[in-house]
């Protein structure tokens, strides 16, 4: 029985004794544990911490530049306002300044003006004085003595100034168409100028006469080309060494020379090619209207002129009036102009440059109803020119009232430089002037875009947008054309109105 107490002892013993070991270590890996957390924590703390300082500098080191910028900007502002107060201080002090000297010079003219006041009161009472004893000398009073005294030299006055005037009058008679003519002739004299007149067919050289068929080409399809892109009727006949090119419009014969040059020195000569090249040429001829434009306003010494107007006068190059050619006609009538206002004493800048503008209403695409000396006139106001030169412009066909002695002037040189032989022919200019009428007939229809009359005018050609019009409407737009150029025009012969209507589809490899 004490062997199974001292076994049953030995048990609970060694049982307690195995959990006394047990328990103990798990406390020292719990101890474990918690040490390591507490040394993690410390560790996350110090991150945590070092992150906050650093985020703290950042954010002061921006506060502090902030503060940095808007310090200076209020310097700068500060130091703004103590500039403008400088400035209003030395004005104030100029001011006050000249407000002494104003005090000081007012009270020396107070001084002298009383000095004069009492000068003129003495006058005054020794002219009175004066009067009352002629009065007493004469047995007359002032009133009546300076009634007679009128009466007497009015009759005098107006015998001496009718004697003048006859004297001047019958001078001015006798010598009035004498200097008239002896200016006018001294200016023709002066002024010579060769006579150039300008038709409406060109010539287009060529060294081969081979180069005729690339120039048609295949059916005909380049020279319809070169004559729907440029508007000028080109006649290849049997002529050895010569293309024929006829328009009544030189700017569209000289961007199709030029274009023909071009191509056949290059050698590529088809429908798109010609295309490209007429479009170069017709800003080429653009430009060189602009060179000319200013050329002659060096030439004949006129400054500040309106781009615009400078570009008018470069297109009266390729222009004419009854044949004579324009460019050539106003430089004329500018340069004796200026003679003539030379001789009477005028402003001799003003005449210049009225006869040089003096046809510009001839080269405006404006209403063509309206006189080109009013187009003329209308355009150097717009374009910033003087009120003597618009009025010499508008009135030297008199459409409009003379105000100065410059539009006379205009009108005479107008005249002389038209009138000279040779000068001009009357049917070139009614010719075109129908084949214009021809062209703006056929462009007032909707879906035309452009209008060549060629062939002399014996042929009106029109190219229309084939979006807007068809086939069907190309037919009608011919008839309605041809019934009413037949009805409201005068032409010799017939007229063969043509429409042409052309789609293309065009796309890109890239």
């Amino acid at each position: 029985m004490i062997e199974i107490i001292i076994a049953v002892l030995g048990v609970l013993l060694g049982s307690g004794i195995s959990f006394f070991l047990v328990n103990s270590k798990n406390n020292g890996k719990a101890k474990l544990i918690i040490e390591e957390a507490q040394k993690n924590a410390e560790q996350i703390k110090k991150e945590k911490i070092l992150q906050a300082k650093e985020r703290f500098i950042e954010l002061k080191s921006d506060h502090e530049k902030v503060i940095i910028k808007k310090n200076n900007d209020i310097n700068n502002v500060a130091q703004r306002i103590k500039q403008k107060e400088n400035t209003l201080n030395q004005k104030l002090a100029e001011v006050n300044k000249k407000d002494a000297e104003f005090k000081k010079d007012r009270a020396t003219i107070d001084q002298q003006r009383s000095v004069l006041d009492k000068k003129q009161t003495e006058l005054d009472k020794s002219h009175k004085l004066q009067v009352e004893q002629l009065e007493q000398i004469s047995s007359l009073s002032a009133d009546e003595a300076k009634k007679q005294l009128v009466e007497t030299l009015k009759d005098e006055a107006k015998t001496e100034a009718l004697s003048i005037i006859n004297n001047t009058i019958e001078e001015a008679k006798l010598t009035a168409k004498q200097e008239a003519k002896k200016i006018i002739i001294q200016t023709i004299q002066r002024i010579a100028t060769e006579e150039s007149v300008e038709n409406s067919v060109s010539v287009f050289n060529i060294d081969n006469d081979a180069v005729k068929g690339r120039i048609i080409g295949r059916e005909g399809r380049n020279i319809r080309a070169i004559e729907a892109a440029t508007g000028v009727d080109i006649v290849v006949d049997d002529t050895p060494g010569a293309i024929i090119l006829s328009c009544f419009d030189s700017v569209r014969r000289e961007v199709a020379r030029l274009s023909l040059h071009k191509l056949v020195t290059d050698g590529r000569i088809h429908p798109a090619r010609i295309e490209e090249v007429v479009k170069k040429t017709e800003k080429e001829i653009e430009d060189e209207i602009i060179q000319i434009g200013k050329k002659t306003t060096i030439d004949l010494g006129i400054h500040g002129l309106n781009p615009e107007l400078i570009k008018m006068v470069g297109r009266m190059r390729y222009r004419s009036s009854y044949g004579q050619n324009l460019l050539q006609h106003s430089r004329e009538t500018a340069n004796m102009c200026a003679t003539m206002a030379a001789e009477l004493g005028l402003n001799t800048k003003y005449a210049k440059r009225a006869g040089l503008l003096h046809d510009i209403g001839k080269v405006s695409a404006d209403d063509a109803e309206t006189p080109h000396a009013i187009i003329g006139m209308k355009l150097a106001e717009k374009y910033g020119e003087k009120p003597e030169v618009c009025n010499a412009i508008g009135a030297h066909h008199d459409e409009v009232e003379m105000t100065s002695l410059i539009s006379p002037l205009i009108q005479i040189c107008d005249g002389v430089s038209g009138a000279r032989p040779g000068a001009r022919r009357a049917m070139t200019d009614q010719y075109i002037k129908r084949i214009k009428e021809l062209e703006e007939t056929a462009l007032g229809y909707p879906g035309v875009l452009k209008s060549y009359a060629i062939q002399a005018g014996r042929e009106l050609r029109i190219v229309v947008e084939s979006e807007k019009i068809t086939d069907e409407k190309a037919s009608e737009l011919a008839f309605q054309i041809s019934d009413k150029i037949e009805n409201e025009m005068t032409y010799p012969g017939q007229v063969k109105v043509t429409v042409i209507r052309e789609t293309r589809a065009i796309s890109y490899a890239k």
